[in-house]
């Protein structure tokens, strides 16, 4: 399965959910990409064809089954990592200061 079929599984309150619950264990680095993304997307400036590669990354990152179970500590976010670095380097030029901004104050809210 590619990232894109995974768009159909994401959801605002999915992602939510899975950034909540699970922070800790998918580290500091994997939360802070999955937070640039799902800022950029909330972006109006953001273009179709950027939102389509995010909500297929963010899509993957909250499908329970994936490539590594995210279960299995510590590699179990690596997959999700790898999918959310190149999805974060597709739609760099649209990644602004305030998205930046934004994704740093929530990862200091989750990691104190």
């Amino acid at each position: 399965m590619t990232s894109s079929t995974h768009s159909k599984h994401y959801s605002d309150r999915g992602f939510w959910s899975k950034v909540g619950s699970f922070a800790k264990a998918a580290g500091y680095q994997v939360i802070e990409k999955a937070l640039l993304l799902y800022y950029t997307m909330q972006s109006p400036d953001c273009p179709l064809w950027a939102r389509a590669t995010i909500l297929g990354a963010l899509g993957y990152f909250i499908f329970p089954i994936d490539a590594i179970p995210d279960v299995l500590v510590p590699i179990g976010y690596t997959d999700d990592a790898a999918v959310l670095a190149a999805a974060l380097a597709a739609v760099a030029v649209h990644v602004g200061p305030e998205q930046k901004a934004m994704a740093r104050a929530k990862v200091r809210d989750l990691f104190g």
